[in-house]
């Protein structure tokens, strides 16, 4: 089966131009038409795609927790039989690749979130906690001796460290995407490593 390179599709296009306007504005602060013109189609338009800004911020919220679930899961399974070190850098790096590339979906989810319907938002938490969970097993493995509240807490204190990233867009802040992303890999890997010291 051959990998998919075509262009993204409306529906993405206008989820990705949706996810930048509402992270520089607010949920709020964006129209349907702003949106549309982002894509080149009238804010009407989208009715075909969406049935309102609301399901858009919907897909945006549990899209993202379930594609870092899948990711995280698709992770464990092709590293089967390797060393547990080697898992958690696998799924350090697959956390930094969000953190690096989809900035506007960390701040959308910090201020948005609580805008979703009900349904949506305890999707969201369950795909995240399902997420913690498995990078809490893995950091388990690495560090037998961490208890499994203190590598809970250490993974979510990774996932700050690693989601602050959109606190650091002004131009030139960042020192490029590899650098940066090799500079956050050690800091996790260092986190990790404090809270597993005795």
């Amino acid at each position: 089966m051959a990998t998919r390179t075509d262009a993204p599709t409306r529906r993405e296009q206008i989820l990705k131009e949706a996810a930048r306007l509402f992270a520089e504005r607010g949920f709020h602060g964006v129209g349907v038409d702003e949106i549309g013109a982002a894509v080149g189609i009238s804010g009407p338009g989208l009715y075909r795609h969406f049935a309102g800004k609301d399901a858009m911020l919907a897909e945006l919220l549990v899209g993202i927790s379930d594609s870092l679930l899948t990711g995280a899961k698709r992770r464990l399974k092709e590293a089967g039989g390797v060393a547990p070190e080697a898992v958690l850098d696998s799924l350090i790096e697959g956390h930094i690749d969000f953190a690096l590339d989809d900035r506007p979906l960390i701040t959308l989810h910090d201020r948005e979130l609580d805008r979703l319907r009900d349904a949506d938002r305890k999707m969201v938490r369950q795909l995240q906690r399902q997420y913690v969970e498995l990078w809490v097993e893995v950091v388990r493995e690495v560090y037998p001796r961490l208890a499994e509240p203190a590598a809970r807490s250490a993974v979510h204190s990774v996932f700050g460290l690693l989601n602050s990233t959109p606190h650091l867009a002004r131009p030139g802040v960042l020192p490029g995407r590899g650098a940066t992303a090799e500079l956050l890999h050690r800091m996790a890997r260092g986190a990790f490593a404090a809270a597993g010291a005795r």
